[in-house]
């Protein structure tokens, strides 16, 4: 068995007063990428993916096809009345055309501690987070048997997609996690599942107006990375690269962006995918190296010199 180990996360270098720290989080202290997992992939959706082609038809492929699928959908985000919530799974069977899809909900720990509960996720090749409120998944799986049934997914090369709440409780860093409410940015829930290591993930982005939220946060913890993702658009991550999928687009939040910027030219050529403010946008097809921090940008064909001056 794969040994995991406990990394405390260490608040007090947030400069965030009167945080609550929660359990800490299980990792693989020996992981070789800085965020993303090593194997496996993580599919991070804004919310309101509707019938998105881009995102579900990546989420077929990563789970295995539609014929040999095995997915778990896991509700505890919607709270305790999700447990009866079957037309999540029917919805998802008939966007993807998957067959093999089941529903996974508990609300208390030490079911989710149990052999017998996790069974489903041993076979599992692909999980996939519902929305609702992050602190009912960290309440429900935080460093439970279940949560280490996840990573396993991941493990053996499969894929952990979530929209929304979802979405976030994938970060390390639980953001809007506060039991009071989700306008409340850092609360009194603040440990995710951590298969993006060291990040802090927001969605519904620009419909809500939230692209300023994480500037100050980012700025106060250098050593984490801020994705914000608008509705219908996902990032998809693999080891330490990260593409955007979907309609819309994602900001990246960096220490080095929020404190010095960049000149936006490089030589006599305008750099479009650089920013002079506290974060920049990514749009479908563009990937970032989240080891290096740095846009991947895709090799151009030469212009044609114009002959008709």
């Amino acid at each position: 068995m794969k040994k995991y180990s406990f990394l405390l996360l260490v608040l007090s270098v947030i400069g965030f007063k009167n945080l609550i720290a929660q359990t800490p989080i299980q990792i693989n202290t020996k992981s070789t990428t800085r965020h993303g997992p090593e194997k496996g992939s993580l599919l991070i959706i804004g919310g309101n993916v509707g019938n998105t082609p881009a995102v579900w038809n990546k989420f077929v492929e990563l789970s295995g096809g539609k014929d040999k699928a095995k997915i778990v959908v896991i509700t505890a985000a919607a709270g305790d009345s999700a447990a009866y919530r079957f037309q999540d799974v029917e919805q998802i069977k008939k966007i993807t055309g998957i067959k093999n899809v089941s529903l996974l909900h508990t609300g208390n720990l030490s079911e989710a501690n149990s052999e017998k509960f996790i069974a489903p996720l041993k076979q599992a090749t692909g999980v996939y987070f519902l929305g609702g409120r992050q602190w009912h998944i960290a309440d429900s799986y935080l460093n439970t048997l279940t949560h280490k049934a996840f990573f396993d997914v991941l493990n053996r090369g499969g894929v952990i997609a979530g929209s929304s709440a979802g979405a976030s409780i994938i970060g390390s860093f639980l953001w809007r996690g506060d039991t009071k409410g989700a306008q409340i940015l850092v609360g009194d829930h603040t440990q995710g599942l951590g298969f993006l290591k060291n990040s802090a993930i927001d969605q519904h982005l620009l419909k809500r107006n939230r692209q300023f939220d994480l500037v100050d946060f980012i700025k106060k913890s250098p050593e984490l990375i801020g994705i914000g993702l608008d509705e219908a658009t996902a990032v998809l991550v693999q080891r330490d690269t990260m593409e955007v999928l979907g309609k819309s687009y994602v900001a990246i939040y960096d220490y080095n962006t929020i404190v010095g910027g960049s000149n936006h030219v490089k030589g006599n050529q305008e750099d479009f995918t650089a920013s002079s403010g506290p974060f920049f946008f990514l749009s479908e097809g563009q990937k970032y190296d989240l080891r290096n921090r740095k846009v991947i940008r895709n090799p151009r064909t030469a212009a044609k010199p114009d002959t008709n001056n």
